[in-house]
């Protein structure tokens, strides 16, 4: 698929289910992917951008960013409290705060530096061990504490798990954030955000859908 055919499809998605594709935003994951296709990608307007890893991230968007006007970058991967400053300085977004000793980090950080960028709280709604997220019983916690410190809190983030239907996890994603006067919903991939656009999403996070396979040279 190329970046205008998954515009359209989302926007499709969206009106089927009653829903403002504006109130949609496609992040493209770029992470691990050829620079030429990156480039590609923002040439055609796009702006919207997720990265995985802050080091990556480093090499990657500085020059891009000195290029492209209006470039907003999303880390969706695991954060490393010893990356966070660094990751403050890069990224728009921050789809994955899981844990109290991060919040805290970042909170301090925001004070020293005066700004500070939005915040998702990554849950795990499959509670498997080898996902980073918060579990879903500990999920409205890790919110009072963001609340607590001011963090600018925009929402929740899940990965479903890969052998179960990930309409269950949406839907439990959208509960856990109602209850929680959540609106923010980062969820949904290049395999399932039609599911994910269905069950309330606001941010689906789209790779190889629009960049093709990843190289991992």
């Amino acid at each position: 698929m190329s970046l205008t055919d998954i515009k359209t499809r989302l926007t499709e998605t969206a009106t089927l289910h009653g829903r403002d594709p504006d109130d949609i935003h496609l992040i493209a994951v770029s992470k691990v992917q050829l620079l030429e296709r990156v480039e590609a990608v923002l040439q055609q307007g796009h702006r919207v951008f997720g990265e995985n890893r802050v080091q990556e991230a480093q090499g990657k968007w500085p020059d891009f960013k000195s290029r492209f006007d209006g470039i907003e970058l999303h880390l969706i991967g695991p954060l490393q409290t010893n990356k966070a400053r660094a990751a403050m300085e890069l990224f728009d977004v921050i789809h994955t705060v899981d844990r109290p000793k991060l919040t805290r980090t970042i909170a301090r950080i925001a004070e020293e530096t005066g700004t500070c960028p939005d915040i998702f709280v990554q849950v795990n709604t499959g509670d498997e061990d080898q996902k980073a997220g918060v579990s879903p019983d500990e999920v409205d916690a890790l919110v009072a504490e963001c609340r607590s410190l001011n963090l600018p809190l925009k929402g929740l983030m899940c990965i479903p798990p890969v052998n179960e239907a990930p309409s269950l996890h949406f839907a439990l994603l959208a509960k856990i954030a109602a209850r929680n006067d959540l609106t923010g919903l980062s969820m949904g991939m290049s395999s399932d955000f039609d599911e994910a656009i269905a069950q309330g999403a606001t941010h689906v996070r789209v790779g190889s859908a629009i960049f093709g396979a990843r190289s991992y040279a």
